[in-house]
């Protein structure tokens, strides 16, 4: 697995490079809006310059999908350093066993103290605030994603509309031009054989009728085959912007289920780590305080969040992820079938078999 920078650099490079993302798309968006407006400019020079920020467009989306799973996946391995440690600080020091010598409830009470002051639990709130902060970022996206799909697959099916009439329109024409040819060849062929002088100009001047419709349409149907095959050129283009943006909509929505059930996984070890009906202890997890995470933490405030439910489910999506983003994901070191807390014991004991250790 790849080592990733720091989260806060990251955030904010995805948050700029959305910026830049919002600009283009809607200079795309403008495009295939007014695709037959640009009557100034040559087709041939249009295209060169809307294939070039197309291109770029589409390469921007797919980098901010990698930063957004960096940044999803940078918090899960950060989740599981901050579990190690709190596991590492499960054991009794030494002064709490010489206490427990004269008074093991004297012993407990110090652990328990120790245990809920440790800097840990300031960094789970810390992950929760990142995490809160990268769903916003991700649900903007996406609905800001949905949006330029639908505007842009409903004016490319306009422009592939237009076309399939042009070319309707071309046989229609191919048609008509054979007909005309072949009645003007057989009304020159009877010129000078049948009737007299003035019966024989007015026969050459209906050829001639018939050969100048049949180049009026010629002409036309020259101008539909320029147009078609214009319109199939953008066609591609506009295309690969519509698939691109289908493609991210559904990177977003992987995304978010990683992120939530990792949020989900956070708040299980802040449970298991702190005395929740404590004063004061589950007042500073609420969700007006991350309303972009609030879904998980209502099941969180109404003691709905269950371990072993979540490491199946973990387990499902965490695959998923790693299928789009191989980069980032990392090879499962646990043991299968262990549980993701053990509360047995009165000093919890985590196990984590989706995290790294």
């Amino acid at each position: 697995m790849r080592k990733a920078p720091p989260f806060d650099s990251q955030y904010e490079a995805a948050g700029g490079l959305a910026e830049k993302i919002a600009a283009e798309g809607a200079y795309c968006e403008a495009c295939i809006r007014g695709f037959d407006s640009d009557q100034t400019r040559s087709a041939d020079e249009v295209f060169l310059e809307q294939n070039a920020r197309f291109q770029a467009h589409i390469a921007d989306g797919a980098a901010l999908d990698a930063l957004l799973a960096e940044l999803v996946f940078t918090l899960d391995r950060m989740t599981g350093e901050v579990s190690a440690d709190l596991d590492s600080s499960r054991g009794l020091t030494l002064r709490e066993k010489m206490a427990g010598w004269t008074s093991r409830q004297r012993m407990w009470r110090m652990y328990t103290e120790r245990v809920r002051e440790a800097p840990a639990i300031e960094r789970l709130l810390d992950l929760l605030a990142k995490s809160d902060a990268l769903a916003r970022l991700i649900v903007s996206q996406r609905t800001s994603i949905i949006e330029r799909h639908k505007i842009a697959e409903h004016g490319l099916v306009g422009i592939v509309e237009q076309r399939r009439r042009l070319v309707d329109s071309i046989d229609i024409a191919r048609l008509k031009m054979k007909e005309l040819n072949a009645k003007a060849l057989t009304t020159q062929g009877r010129i000078g054989v049948y009737g007299n002088r003035a019966h024989w100009e007015q026969m050459e001047a209906a050829r001639r009728a018939l050969k100048a419709e049949a180049e009026r349409i010629s002409a036309e149907e020259h101008e539909m085959r320029e147009d078609s095959q214009r319109r199939e050129r953008f066609i591609g283009l506009f295309q690969a912007l519509v698939d691109s943006l289908n493609g991210r909509i559904g990177t977003c929505n992987v995304l978010l289920r990683k992120l939530m059930i990792d949020v989900e996984e956070r708040l299980i070890i802040y449970q298991a780590q702190v005395d929740t009906d404590r004063p004061g202890m589950k007042a500073r997890i609420k969700p007006e305080l991350f309303p972009d995470i609030a879904a998980p933490i209502r099941l969180f405030e109404k003691g709905m969040l269950v371990a072993q439910d979540l490491e199946r489910r973990k387990s499902r999506v965490d695959l998923e992820a790693a299928g789009k983003f191989p980069a980032w994901a990392e090879p499962s070191q646990a043991v299968s079938g262990a549980p993701l807390i053990d509360a047995a014991r009165r000093s919890f004991r985590f196990r984590l078999p989706f995290l790294r250790s």
